[in-house]
């Protein structure tokens, strides 16, 4: 007896999903469907395997996407960071901050240290696990940001692109403090601060204790403003001064050396 090909079902199953947006279904309804057949499993079973593979999926694409969109200058990991080279950064703290619990509180991170000390790789690395548990992250440079806010101005577009990065779930403002900002500049800047406090978080990173911050903000009142909102509920993390970027270009030189 010949049995009867699940062909033409198959392909109608796909043009469904197609038309439908159900792109794992589609590509994976032969394979479970193998699996029921062989496990024994019901209808309504073999219908939830297909969904949950369907959301399992979109959750994966989604959590790439974020990635991409928050346009990262380059990938880092939280593995890949060194705490015996950064004696002063808890590794305990660090992993608090990983569970992203501090995202959802609207919550900042200060990352405090001397070039080379790994601020950077720290706020990329947090954004990129926030990026994995589906928030939406920004990675931008202070000089980056500001000069988009003056153009965003000069277009009569500044409340619009304020507010997309009120939006943001997370924004990582990268060396701050490392360049004075004129008067206008720095108002830019506040504003953005000012959209997202006690509402979305920030990780920062800076060279510049706070009672330095004035060289950076020339106004005071301005000054004060900017630190009040940014150290609120903030977890505030001090990577060191000593450069271990540099202790390791040393260690190569020195490995390298001929005896």
């Amino acid at each position: 007896m010949k049995v009867p090909s699940d062909a033409p079902a198959l392909a109608q199953v796909r043009q469904a999903c197609k038309e439908l947006r159900l792109p794992s279904v589609g590509a994976r309804a032969q394979q479970v469907s193998e699996e029921a057949t062989k496990g024994g499993v019901t209808h309504l079973a073999f219908l939830g395997a297909l969904l949950e593979a369907e959301l399992e999926d979109r959750a994966e694409r989604r959590r790439h996407r974020r990635v991409q969109e928050a346009r990262f200058p380059r990938l880092k990991r939280l593995e890949d960071f060194s705490f015996d080279d950064a004696p002063t950064v808890s590794a305990s703290t660090v992993a608090e901050l990983a569970t992203c619990s501090f995202v959802e509180r609207a919550e900042n991170v200060i990352l405090l240290g001397e070039s080379g000390t790994g601020k950077t790789h720290l706020a990329i690395a947090l954004g990129v696990v926030a990026c994995m548990a589906s928030h939406r992250v920004r990675f931008t440079t202070t000089a980056a940001l500001v000069n988009e806010l003056l153009e965003a101005r000069e277009h009569r577009m500044l409340s619009r692109v304020v507010a997309r990065y009120g939006r943001v779930e997370l924004l990582i403002l990268d060396e701050l403090a490392y360049m004075p900002l004129s008067a206008p500049e720095a108002e830019l800047l506040f504003q953005v601060l000012d959209e997202r406090t006690e509402s979305s978080s920030i990780v920062l990173t800076t060279n510049l204790p706070f009672g330095e911050w004035t060289k950076v903000f020339p106004e005071p009142r301005l000054c004060k403003a900017v630190v009040d909102r940014l150290t609120f509920n903030a977890h505030i993390l001090e990577t060191g001064t000593e450069s271990w970027r540099f202790r390791s270009s040393v260690k190569r030189q020195k490995g390298g050396r001929k005896t």
